[in-house]
């Protein structure tokens, strides 16, 4: 770990790192964002714990932030909406802004961008409960199909459907979350995700990392709490393949307009080795187990050294910071 002089911890000013929240996400933001400020404290940096699940906005705009890290996942404050108020409140902020963090948390919007540009997705079809034709979607999308919660996170509220009679109870346990659901297309293949920094023609990708779990099931359990879920970073691939997935996984990064930092992840099929983008993370896990801190490993970047180069891209997208 690089060390920061006093002078240049100093520069950020007074920093909050924003986690826990009121997402079902809620026990790995607490995990991502405890990490998180325990980096920046290691620097030097003022940083200061702050949970929007428990305290108000008026309580962040009287904590007189010079800038926030935020480490919350899922609704509230991934999704765009605590963004608008930090625009409004004139505190710069880590990540994508209010459009594009909207966006990507949606990923049936997400989708219908990526195919407007050209770039691969899984087929997909949208339910309506009740309205939708389910034996038509089966039909279409053929089987096995995932259905899944377009607006949730770490593998939340998702069912791999085998059998189109089991298509129904997987869609009432997906609108458990959202009111409309996403089934996609079932891609057999090797399961990776790519780290993009930085915004526009700048942004780069780090290290690939494969994920290999227990019977190919990465589910909440075998993503945050197991050791039985490996991973492989930088992923064993061709040279060709692994441009051309760097390659996508920035085009679908800045297609969204994300800037800062963000995780997109990959279906590479078995059976050519063409890849499929799957969903975009504006504000990605930074837990013991997540893939963002392992891929900046692997070009020698700490945790520590991680979290100072993210919070150093905070800033506003609409207006301009406070005084």
């Amino acid at each position: 770990m690089s060390t920061l002089s006093s002078t240049d911890a100093a520069a950020f000013g007074k920093v909050g790192v924003l986690f826990g929240g009121r997402s079902a996400e809620r026990d790995i933001s607490i995990m991502s964002g405890t990490g998180v400020l325990n980096a920046l404290k290691s620097h030097g940096i003022d940083a200061h714990p702050f949970d929007p699940g428990t305290q108000s906005l008026a309580e962040l705009e009287a904590a007189r932030f010079d800038r926030v890290f935020i480490a919350l996942h899922g609704r509230y404050g991934e999704d765009g909406s605590l963004q608008g108020a930090l625009e409004l409140l004139g505190i710069a902020y880590t990540g994508s802004g209010v459009m594009a963090s909207s966006i990507a948390m949606d990923k049936i919007t997400t989708k219908k961008i990526w195919l407007a540009q050209g770039l691969p997705t899984p087929r997909y079809a949208t339910i309506e409960p009740g309205v939708t034709d389910l034996d038509k979607v089966a039909s279409e999308l053929g089987l096995p199909l995932i259905v899944k919660p377009p607006l949730e996170g770490s593998t939340i509220g998702i069912t791999k459907v085998t059998k189109a009679e089991d298509l129904k109870a997987a869609v009432d346990v997906a609108t458990g979350f959202d009111k409309v659901v996403l089934a996609e297309e079932f891609v057999t293949g090797r399961e990776l995700t790519v780290t993009v920094l930085g915004q526009g023609e700048n942004a780069r990708a780090l290290p690939i990392v494969e994920i290999v779990a227990p019977e190919g099931n990465y589910d909440y359990n075998n993503k945050y709490f197991t050791d039985d879920t490996k991973y492989h970073c930088p992923a064993t691939l061709d040279a060709a393949i692994t441009a051309e997935i760097e390659r996508i996984a920035v085009e679908a990064y800045n297609a969204i307009g994300c800037e800062g930092w963000a995780r997109v992840d990959v279906l590479l099929r078995e059976s050519d080795n063409r890849p499929f983008l799957l969903e975009v993370n504006t504000s990605p896990g930074m837990t013991g187990h997540s893939l963002v801190p392992m891929a900046a490993r692997a070009i020698g970047m700490s945790y520590e050294d991680l979290c100072v180069e993210i919070l150093r891209s905070a800033r506003l997208k609409i207006g301009q910071a406070r005084g």
